[in-house]
């Protein structure tokens, strides 16, 4: 069975939804990054940590695309085109969403007070406001790749998610419907509910 390390209130949330979306039986202990239970498998202090087999496997999207990857399910086989395009799509959002939200998180609780700079969190607002206007020309059917949910979607509806959650700017129309079907799903219900 895997062991899910890290709070649901944070990157972890996308391996636990995958995993529910799977079915994959799994143990979650939600511990904060640099606890002891995370420092005691990985020495960067970061999560999510996946255990298998007493190894740990670390960052959320390496874990996503090894557990869509084992299932067959999630994604498009690897060498092929529309994986390649799978894969363009989720550094896009990891690159334009995704490091915003992150930059403004280390700004605001992460970096010691000191060297914490406030006013770069407008800066990254504006960028992430623009960074949904171009993700939204994206979406091809009811998913980013079109009638299939790929790792893409698991990565974008987080950051949506996250963004609500830092008080970011709301999504538009095209990608506020996209993010209402993805909240609509069983499994990212029992995920949000995870402490």
């Amino acid at each position: 069975m895997l062991t899910v390390i890290g709070t649901g209130k944070s990157r972890a949330f996308r391996v636990l939804w995958m995993l529910e979306e799977l079915g994959t039986p799994y143990t979650h202990i939600p511990a904060r990054p640099r606890s002891a239970e995370v420092m005691a498998v990985s020495p960067v202090g970061k999560i999510p940590v996946v255990l298998v087999d007493g190894e740990a496997l670390t960052d959320s999207t390496a874990i996503l695309t090894w557990l869509a990857d084992q299932a067959g399910r999630f994604t498009y086989a690897a060498g092929t085109m529309a994986r390649v395009r799978q894969d363009g799509l989720t550094q896009r959002v990891l690159d334009e969403m995704d490091a915003s939200l992150w930059m403004a998180a280390r700004h605001s609780f992460i970096l010691p007070p000191e060297r914490r700079v406030a006013a770069v969190k407008d800066s990254l607002k504006w960028e992430f406001e623009a960074a949904l206007a171009r993700m939204g020309g994206q979406i091809a059917g009811p998913y980013l790749m079109g009638d299939a949910m790929t790792v893409p979607d698991i990565v974008l509806a987080h950051c949506l998610h996250w963004a609500g959650l830092a008080g970011f700017p709301p999504p538009g129309p095209v990608l506020g419907d996209y993010f209402g079907r993805m909240q609509a799903r069983p499994a990212f219900g029992r995920t949000a509910m995870l402490p």
